[in-house]
């Protein structure tokens, strides 16, 4: 997905600011994606290969995105070797959450 148009109005991130956004989640996907599964259709479940600084990275990023995103709900699990991120969304949001895994799903096969 190169252009932006599945990110939702209620996002109050600058829209300057949303390629880079995007650009740092592509990355750690692409970098520590070692899981990706839907247990149901509002929840999007990732194990992330853990690593020095990798959980700190996560929660910075979660952090950031949960303040412009509040329809996202973030729940981190640490691990010795994985990092688990739920990410939750209402339903008024399911079709944000579907693109963010495909575009997930993408970043980690590369």
């Amino acid at each position: 997905m190169s252009d932006l148009a599945w990110v939702p109005q209620s996002c109050t991130l600058p829209a300057e600011e949303r390629p880079l956004r995007v650009a740092e989640w592509d990355a750690l996907f692409a970098e520590r994606l070692a899981a990706l599964s839907r247990p149901g259709p509002l929840r999007l479940r990732l194990d992330l290969i853990g690593g020095p600084g990798v959980e700190e990275r996560v929660r910075d990023l979660v952090e950031r995105e949960a303040g412009c995103c509040s329809f996202f709900s973030f729940t981190i699990t640490p691990g010795e070797d994985l990092i688990g991120l739920d990410i939750v969304v209402d339903e008024e949001h399911e079709a944000v959450l579907e693109a963010l895994a495909m575009r997930t799903a993408a970043a980690g096969h590369r």
